[in-house]
């Protein structure tokens, strides 16, 4: 096959810069900070602020803003109830704030889904949306996106992006389904009779705010047996913490928004969205994808679900099965279950399906390493693309010198447990431009789309940078070794 690689080059810019809390490590710290602050007079206080702003504000949008949030955060800290200036809290609020270059290491494994908004386009094009993993400061990984157009010769245009970047806000107003979070604690064995107090007196519907009262009423009853009871309710907190709404300005580009870790779970970053154009059996259209969470010790697969690309609903998958990387779910439902590929043994490639999206329990081994160049390990490269003839499911493989290559498996469309066919030789392999990066000799994908008779690949280049590939689809299709 005649692999054309288009010469479409995304690479990671130290400029893209988002604000975020500075929190100091010890109380004590944060108090001493504020006291410094609070022993300038009025005049030293103006001056100072005009100057954070004069080499700040331009970088950002709404920087006083969030100053002002930042101050509020931190208010508990001041030592009187004394009425303070606008401008002096302001300046406490920017010495509790930092800038982070999201995407200062590298800007890869990418997803692409045809964007909501195809108005304005000329004809045989499509515009899309790209997710990109974006690596910055410790190592740390967030969810940036672009936006392009495909024309109907397969030309790619990248929309530049604008020189902003803002972390999205926590929807304060973001409401749990009682019965779905009494099942998730079921499932992590949390819930027993010491919570019937707790439950009892929330709504089907409720809020974390409303969960937080709950809780302080339910601690003090439980007094006596607060040994049992703290880690219970430390628990509850955490599912919630982990199941929450963001949302970005809906006036932002796409290039502005970013997905960054919000939860403890994610601390240490969010890793790899395999984004899908999901259309569910009554026609409605959401944009699903499965990520990793990251702590800095423990790995868990998460869930994102949107309309629009401006709000976000995250919320974590369960079951016994829910295990590992690389989780990818189909563009729809088949006989009715949602179906996932997984890789829960970090080697073989599996099939999940279900009734309830976020319940996982029983998966099918479908795929072993076979090839010399997958002698180590196989695993999808992003949700299967629907075709006549099958499921198409680009794979990574792992070989000799932990080399990555992009392959491909056609699956039964009723049955895809049943494996029809797949590549003996690797689709795209890393050439010596790519394969120098922070991760060297990879070529990653973590979703593709077809558009008119060509499939579409974005892929990451040894972990640092992300370029295009494009190849007819029927000479893929005919390339695959029935099985």
């Amino acid at each position: 096959m005649e692999v054309t690689r288009t010469g479409v080059l995304l690479r990671p810019n130290n400029a893209r810069v988002l604000y975020r809390p500075f929190e100091p490590p010890q109380p004590q710290r944060a108090m001493r900070i504020i006291g410094r602050v609070m022993s300038l007079d009025e005049e030293e206080v103006e001056q100072l602020l005009v100057g954070v702003l004069s080499e700040f504000h331009g970088r950002h949008q709404r920087l006083v803003s969030f100053f002002g949030e930042r101050f509020e955060s931190v208010r508990h800290h001041l030592l009187t109830d004394q009425p303070i200036s606008n401008a002096r809290q302001l300046l406490i609020g920017s010495y509790f704030t930092q800038e982070y270059a999201l995407e200062s290491a590298a800007l890869f494994n990418p997803s692409i889904v045809l964007h909501p908004d195809q108005s304005d386009l000329g004809p045989g094009m499509a515009r899309f949306i790209l997710s990109l993993r974006a690596t910055g400061e410790g190592h740390v990984s967030s969810v940036g996106f672009r936006s392009g157009t495909i024309d109907a010769q397969g030309t790619i245009a990248i929309a530049s992006p604008t020189g902003y970047v803002t972390a999205p806000r926590a929807v304060a107003s973001a409401a749990y389904d009682k019965p779905l979070f009494l099942r998730k604690l079921a499932e992590l064995g949390i819930v027993d009779g010491l919570t019937d107090p707790l439950f009892a007196g929330l709504n089907e519907q409720f809020t974390l705010h409303d969960l937080d009262k709950a809780l302080s009423i339910t601690s003090r009853q439980q007094r006596i047996r607060r040994r049992e009871w703290e880690p219970l309710a430390a628990a509850i907190v955490a599912l919630a913490q982990a199941n929450y709404e963001i949302e970005c300005d809906p006036e932002s580009d796409i290039s502005e928004r970013v997905i960054f870790p919000y939860s403890p779970a994610e601390t240490n970053g969010i890793e790899d969205a395999r984004f899908v154009r999901f259309t569910d059996d009554d026609g409605s259209i959401r944009y699903c994808a499965t990520y990793t969470a990251f702590d800095g010790s423990v790995t868990l697969p998460q869930f994102v679900e949107t309309d629009d690309f401006v709000r976000f609903r995250v919320s974590t998958l369960n079951g016994p099965e829910i295990a590992n990387k690389g989780m990818a779910l189909f563009p729809r439902r088949i006989r009715g279950s949602y179906v996932m590929l997984s890789r829960q043994d970090g080697e073989n490639m599996s099939l999940m399906e279900t009734d309830m999206l976020h319940f996982w329990h029983t998966r099918r081994l479908i795929l072993r390493p076979t090839q010399p160049w997958e002698y180590v390990q196989i695993g999808n490269c992003g949700s299967p693309i629907e075709t006549p003839a099958g499921w198409l499911v680009l794979t990574h493989g792992v070989g000799a010198m932990r080399k990555y290559s992009i392959g491909a498996v056609l699956l039964d469309l009723d049955d895809p447990s049943h494996v029809i066919g797949r590549l003996v030789e690797p689709l795209l392999s890393a050439n010596e431009n790519e394969r120098v990066g922070y991760v060297p000799n990879v070529v990653y994908s973590c979703g593709s789309m077809v558009h008119g008779e060509l499939l579409v690949i974005p892929y990451s280049m040894s972990d640092y940078a992300t370029s295009f590939a494009t190849v007819p689809l029927a000479d893929v299709l005919a390339a695959l070794t029935p099985l």
